[in-house]
């Protein structure tokens, strides 16, 4: 089967130093480009980081600080990653939260003025996620081992759904037994940046997550406080993030123009 494209499609996947994707660096990076009439162009590259690769990273992917000693940086190999990614859509698997972000990173830590405005991207994982059965049924059986006799019935569906909490609490040591934590974690909100800084509020409008402004539309905040704008861009943030935050600031200043 061939994929029905109006455009490139560039597959790509990351290996890294780790999961902080404003901190942590690429050591391999591997692109598929799809092109609308089938053919396909490949290239993988191994990156030194410029900074050592932790032995239990090292343990998942295989690489170690000796096998990318002499390896170009990322700045070295930026220009023709992009090159080959500028025309085209970008598919990953779980890329949406983890590899366009860090990549994103890297192309602006390169001096590279990247964006998704103009290009969709096709989370495999998403995917996979939505389309494989996600029901209470197939929850109950999978975590309780135990068939959901009455389905529907609102009884059953309560009981079921209480006994599958609790089996996941017990089966996954990243869930606290905590209601305020477990609220927290099993919330999903629309992101404006990659890392979740920014969120949309019902009326689509950017909005802080974090901090003393968390649930402040950012347009107010930069309005009453232009001081936090400049510490935003000196502080730890993502790259990406604040190039949203010069978009939103440069609205506000054309605006009153």
């Amino acid at each position: 089967m061939q994929l029905n494209l109006n455009k490139p499609i560039c597959f790509f996947d990351l290996e890294t130093t780790g999961i902080n994707i404003t901190n942590d660096r690429i050591v391999e990076i591997a692109i598929l480009k799809v092109h609308p009439d089938g053919k396909e162009d490949n290239k993988t590259w191994v990156v030194n980081p410029e900074m050592p690769i932790p032995p239990e990273v090292t343990a998942i992917h295989g690489i170690s600080d000796a096998d990318v000693a002499d390896k170009p940086t990322f700045k070295d190999i930026s220009k023709d990653v992009y090159n080959m990614i500028k025309d085209s859509d970008l598919g990953g698997f779980n890329s949406n939260r983890f590899d366009i972000p860090l990549l994103a990173e890297e192309l602006l830590r390169a001096d590279i003025d990247f964006d998704m405005k103009s290009r969709r991207s096709v989370d495999v994982q998403t995917i996979f996620h939505k389309m494989e059965q996600r029901t209470l049924t197939a929850a109950y059986k999978f975590y309780c081992d135990k068939n959901l006799e009455d389905a529907h019935s609102a009884e059953a569906d309560t009981n079921a759904t209480y006994e599958v909490l609790k089996a996941q609490i017990e089966k996954y040591d990243e869930l606290e037994n905590d209601t305020k934590f477990l609220a927290e974690f099993s919330s999903r909100k629309k992101f404006a940046d990659f890392a979740g800084f920014l969120v949309y509020n019902k009326e689509g409008e950017e909005c802080f997550s974090f901090g003393k402004h968390k649930g402040k539309r950012v347009l107010d905040v930069l309005e009453q406080e232009p001081g936090y704008f400049g510490w935003l861009l000196n502080a730890d943030f993502p790259r990406y993030t604040k190039k949203v935050l010069t978009a939103i600031k440069l609205s506000q200043f054309n605006n009153k123009i």
